[in-house]
């Protein structure tokens, strides 16, 4: 039954899991939203999520897992909300996924522990893809690893074009097996998903958007008053000199240095980014609010097929994981040196193959600097 007109606000039930949704490395703000001239529409807004922890690339801990599970339950309950951003703070990742320093000193070699934080970020990727909103992600920078995942539970996402995107498992020691080996086969189709996910080479913004990752792409460098687009990728030619398609690839000699140099002269200016943002956020303005919740929950359903299907079956894999592979990559990657963050997987398939046990010496023996790297 309908609520009368005349009900008060503060008479709403209020359906939130939590009174203060509040974590710490999370943020949120309603911002008024607006109609597609700029003006404001009073008593409507948007919700902008932010990842506050930049000084970590805008890597999730526990905490920050909850707070987005919380913040995305209640976005999607607020009455005056319209849509949802995703984002994080600054200009150089969005996210690149969980927090290494806190898996390699907390969560390596306890399988228990893995298990039940990997419940939380089951339920923080379940929550975005249950999210009653349309769910935005603002790409203000790197999108690795987790952080493309969760970025890709989004229903649309908008980047700046320095960002960059890919995976990390296999090189770090996990698989991505939260949310990549679900979306991206629906998203780019199998071949593309099988190289993003095996070789864990990053891409570019530029690369992502003509693959089918992005929704839109828009110029972050700003030179002597003039957005350019990001000097360091080819966006022009389509086949290299090699005959290799080349779109959104690295420039390589001495275009390479051209835009480094070019990079230098210039500085990241997001509003461009913001503006169209917001410029999407007032085209789903101007919708029916039930009629595009249904839309996006038909949309959603090939990604939550694959989630629900595999979600549980990921998290008891990772935390296994732990013991193992999982365990020496983030400890290699949280404490080995910045050039050199990687074990040597060479040595480990060959102990592997002569039959040397995980239970040993065989974690430390591959580690970078452990005298056999390399």
């Amino acid at each position: 039954m309908n609520a009368p007109e005349n009900l008060p606000l503060r008479d709403f039930k209020n359906h939130d899991l939590v009174d203060d949704i509040g974590k710490p490395g999370v943020r949120v703000e309603r911002r008024p939203a607006r109609r597609p001239d700029g003006s404001v529409v009073p008593g409507l807004y948007n919700a902008w999520i932010w990842l506050d922890n930049p000084g970590q690339y805008n890597s999730y801990t526990t905490d920050m897992v909850k707070g987005v599970i919380l913040a995305m339950r209640a976005a999607s309950n607020d009455r005056a909300v319209n849509c949802v951003v995703f984002t994080g703070v600054g200009d150089k990742a969005f996210c690149t996924g969980g927090n290494t320093k806190e898996y390699a000193e907390y969560y390596a070699g306890q399988p228990q522990e893995y298990r039940q934080y990997m419940r939380l970020f089951n339920d923080m990727v379940s929550a975005i893809l249950a999210c009653d909103k349309p769910v935005i992600c603002r790409v203000n920078g790197m999108r690795i690893g987790g952080g493309q995942e969760i970025g890709m539970a989004c229903d649309f996402s908008v980047a700046q074009d320095l960002a960059r995107f890919g995976q990390a498992g296999p090189k770090h020691g996990s698989a991505p097996i939260g949310g990549a080996t679900d979306f991206l086969p629906v998203i780019v189709g199998a071949e593309r998903a099988m190289a993003a996910c095996v070789l864990c080479e990053p891409f570019s913004a530029h690369k992502a958007y003509q693959m089918g990752v992005l929704t839109d792409i828009v110029p972050a460098l700003k030179v002597d008053g003039r957005f350019v687009a990001n000097p360091l990728v080819e966006t022009q030619r389509l086949v290299d000199e090699h005959g290799r398609f080349c779109y959104g690839e690295a420039k390589t000699g001495d275009a390479l240095a051209e835009g480094r140099a070019l990079m230098k002269r210039g500085v990241v200016d997001l509003s461009l980014l913001d503006a169209r943002v917001e410029e999407l956020c007032a085209k789903i303005l101007l919708t029916f609010p039930d009629c595009t919740t249904k839309t996006l929950e038909e949309l959603r359903k090939p990604k939550l097929e694959a989630w629900n299907r595999n979600k549980e079956n990921s998290r008891a894999w990772l935390a296994l994981n732990m013991m193992t592979e999982a365990r020496s990559g983030f400890t290699a990657f949280n404490e080995g040196p910045k050039d050199d963050r990687e074990v040597d997987f060479v040595l480990l398939r060959q102990k592997l193959a002569s039959g040397q046990s995980w239970v040993g010496s065989l974690h430390d023996e591959i580690q970078p600097g452990a005298g056999h790297h390399g």
